[in-house]
């Protein structure tokens, strides 16, 4: 496992694309982060919507970056995966290392390491930067908004959780891609298991049946996880939801363990 573990650390450091992916990660969670941080900000400077506001969740709108920066940690697995394909390395790396199931999970662990890597900078940044945002539009306790500690539970919960969350994105992704191969395909599926469940509770009308695609869906149940207010009316708990998406990468990654034993390379 050491062998095959310095062995995808060395292919994934001596690759432009994995530090330009890494480096977008960090830019979009911090960047869209303050951008939706600011505009929240800005919309409850009037006093008309200031009630309204009161009741937003300061903390999950610094992390809103996390919604975009998920798919450039997709494309991140998958590239890990498929470009070996692509280039016919995978032959000498599975030749390197006969033991498929060891090949796979180094990869993972080394992918997931380097998401990571981003994701702490990047979801600590933008909660630091979204909630001095807030706090210098007035967005405090004493003008009767939520608590914003990073010392909280909830704020904790909320922020390890988010990278929690990419760190199981990057694993659904790099089983997706096992199974199809082709990076176009992979990331085409990806994106669309991980964005279709919130677009279809938006099309449905019965509140049931809105209530069990949000509960089901990979990114919309993991993404409960950011939740520090109103937690009693989500459809799942925080940590419930996230099991969720935990189930789906890890339901990935065995099939995609599964197709790598069973197919030639």
């Amino acid at each position: 496992m050491r062998y095959a573990l310095h062995a995808e650390w060395t292919k994934a450091r001596t690759v432009a694309g994995p530090a330009w992916l890494l480096l977008a990660v960090a830019l979009l969670t911090i960047g869209l982060g303050a951008v939706v941080a600011e505009a929240s900000a800005l919309a409850s400077s009037a006093s008309a919507a200031l009630a309204a506001h009161q009741s937003e969740d300061g903390v999950k709108l610094t992390l809103g970056g996390v919604q975009l920066s998920q798919a450039v940690v997709a494309i991140l697995a998958v590239q890990a995966v498929s470009g070996e394909y692509a280039t016919g390395m995978i032959r000498s790396t599975l030749t390197a290392i006969p033991r498929r199931g060891v090949a796979l999970a180094a990869k993972a662990c080394v992918t997931v390491g380097l998401a990571c890597a981003a994701a702490v900078p990047a979801v600590f940044g933008a909660f630091l930067l979204g909630r001095a945002i807030l706090v210098g539009h007035g967005y405090t306790q004493a003008a009767g908004y939520p608590a914003m500690a990073l010392t909280a539970a909830s704020t904790l919960r909320a922020t390890l959780g988010s990278v929690l969350y990419l760190a199981l994105i990057a694993l659904l992704s790099m089983g997706i891609a096992v199974l199809v191969r082709e990076s176009a395909i992979a990331i085409g599926a990806v994106l669309a298991l991980l964005y279709l469940f919130p677009l279809l509770a938006h099309v449905v009308s019965d509140p049931v049946w809105q209530r069990h695609l949000l509960q089901i869906g990979p990114m919309s149940a993991g993404l409960l996880v950011q939740n520090t207010t109103g937690v009693s009316t989500l459809p799942l708990s925080p940590w419930a939801g996230l099991g969720v998406l935990a189930a789906w990468a890890a339901a990935a990654v065995a099939a995609g363990a599964f197709a790598l034993r069973r197919r030639d390379a």
